[in-house]
């Protein structure tokens, strides 16, 4: 057959299908059979030392047993040659280090096979792998043989290219098909607290992922939100410093996010690093890695895809959450409003007529017992007041807008305790961090006015560029400490609301000494951080 039909046969059996390895299966065998040669096998390469048996017909006992172990794993010369550059064109290996090893440790009969001309599949100056064909007790092939082969190897390193490309894009548009699905998806999550979960769940199965970390900005506090680790999802909530500079990859190198990290075997520089962006703005990142099965990486632009519409969704969380919150507090303000103009007054007026009428009362004969139950009711009635006003207090911190020290220094005074109140350094507090402040304060003084048996309490705020610090302090009748999982209700619920938010809380109490309950909160003004203004 001449050379000019070969190719032209070559070229017609590559361009019958889009699929490699069977592409490459198909113009072998056809290769085999237009020129008489009756063995040949082609390897696809990579970054070295990383290979693909793709293809092969009629390979010796030798070389196919167990699968076709011998040629599947272990290095080779023609490979060595081709990775550190040295096979550029159409060659005869004399020494085939397989068949040699064959022949060394009896793997079965060669047939006859101890050279192969060897050709490196090429196109574009991009070499994709290589061909090898051979023939029984043939040891050399010819110039003419060479250059033919070298041509059939252009044909195909072209088809290769080709059918990546292709498989390329057809990879591209099933990850956005899949990036369409999660985006339907979570558009409809607009609960902040468990959307993190959410998305990495879907993103982790959607994807194939074998792990996958949820990181989001909150003031300056870089937070783990969400994992997914071998097919399951995780709700965290683990905070790290930012870095002075805020920038994001230098907060991410952090030893301790690496020793988390390392639990869900991901890598910061290795695993996929995706930040989501509002703007110019980073409000967080996901860290990933592909299954370890799975060698198809996720398509750079869908993973760009990918961060966008997530941040879009966590803001829109965020805002649902913020307007959430205006509306509660408007609800609380009304709520506040209709208890102070109706039930606070009645309750008011009630006490009135009880003190009235224990007075008319006294003057009658036999009145002991009637008077007394006046007494009580009006005692009751003040106490109701009380409450009822302080709970008014709880639903509108009249005075917030004045400060958090203002408000908490009234309420305190509502219960009947004298606040003392220092404020050290001026600034802003962010709204979300000062209601926390403020709620916080809240429970803290009504501990003083039930349990401390004083009536005196110390009100400290600290602000500084990049802290805010509240001290509520008491020289009441303390008490023993416990472990923090052993917390009462109403301090775990302080520990948890300070925590939720990004700070600290601590509090250092002993018998007969007082007790000190202190809030830190990191601040850093700027636009683009998660929670908070």
């Amino acid at each position: 057959m001449s050379r000019v039909h070969t190719l032209k046969v070559i070229a017609e059996t590559l361009n019958q299908s889009n699929d490699l390895k069977e592409m490459l299966q198909s113009v072998l065998e056809k290769l085999l059979e237009v020129t008489g040669l009756s063995t040949g096998w082609i390897f696809l390469t990579s970054k070295e030392p990383n290979y693909t048996f793709v293809a092969d017909v009629n390979l010796p006992p030798a070389l196919s047993w167990d699968e076709k172990k011998p040629m599947c794993q272990g290095g080779c010369w023609c490979l060595d040659k081709i990775w550190d550059g040295r096979l550029q064109k159409a060659v005869n290996i004399i020494n085939c280090k397989r068949i040699e090893d064959a022949i060394e440790y009896d793997w079965g009969d060669t047939k006859g096979i101890t050279h192969h001309a060897t050709v490196p599949l090429i196109a574009g100056g991009e070499k994709f792998g290589l061909l090898n064909v051979a023939e029984p007790g043939k040891n050399e092939f010819t110039e003419d043989e060479l250059d033919l082969l070298q041509s059939v190897s252009y044909q195909i390193g072209t088809a290769i290219k080709r059918t990546k490309l292709f498989e390329t894009q057809q990879k591209k548009a099933e990850q956005y098909a899949k990036l369409d699905e999660f985006s339907r998806s979570i558009w409809k999550m607009d609960d902040i607290h468990h959307l993190p979960q959410y998305a990495v769940e879907n993103i982790g199965r959607l994807f194939d992922l074998g792990s996958l970390a949820l990181f989001i900005k909150e003031e300056n506090i870089l937070a783990l939100r969400a994992t997914y680790f071998q097919g399951a999802s995780q709700k965290v909530h683990k905070r790290y410093p930012i870095s002075p500079d805020g920038d994001l990859e230098g907060s991410l190198h952090n030893p301790k996010i690496q020793q988390e990290l390392n639990n869900y075997e991901l890598t910061v520089g290795k695993s996929f690093n995706v930040p989501l962006l509002i703007g110019e703005e980073w409000i967080g990142c996901l860290i990933g890695n592909l299954e370890a099965e799975n060698s198809n990486d996720i398509d750079n632009d869908v993973l760009k895809a990918l961060g966008d519409h997530l941040a879009l969704v966590l803001e829109k969380a965020r805002l649902f959450e913020r307007s959430r919150e205006l509306a509660l507090i408007e609800e609380r303000n009304r709520l506040a409003r209709d208890l102070h103009d109706s039930v606070n007054q009645k309750l008011f007026s009630l006490s009135l007529t009880a003190r009235g009428l224990k007075e008319y009362v006294k003057q009658l004969p036999e009145n002991e017992m009637i008077v007394e139950s006046l007494t009580e009711l009006q005692a009751l009635s003040q106490e109701v007041v009380g409450e009822m006003r302080a709970m008014i207090w709880q639903l509108k911190p009249a005075g917030l807008e004045e400060g958090v020290i203002v408000s908490l220094k009234k309420y305190g005074e509502s219960l009947g305790l004298n606040v003392n109140e220092q404020i050290e350094g001026v600034g802003n507090i962010p709204r979300l961090v000062e209601e926390t402040l403020w709620r916080v304060g809240q429970e803290a003084l009504n501990n003083v006015h039930k349990h401390s048996r004083i009536n005196e309490v110390h009100l400290f705020l600290s602000r500084k560029k990049d802290e805010v610090v509240l001290h509520i302090q008491d020289e009441g009748c303390g008490f023993t400490l416990r472990d923090g999982n052993s917390w009462s209700f109403g301090l775990s619920s302080m520990k948890e609301r300070t925590e939720i938010m990004g700070g600290q809380m601590k509090i250092e109490s002993e018998l007969g000494m007082g007790t000190t309950v202190e809030v830190r909160f990191q601040i850093k003004q700027e636009r683009g951080s998660f929670d908070g203004d």
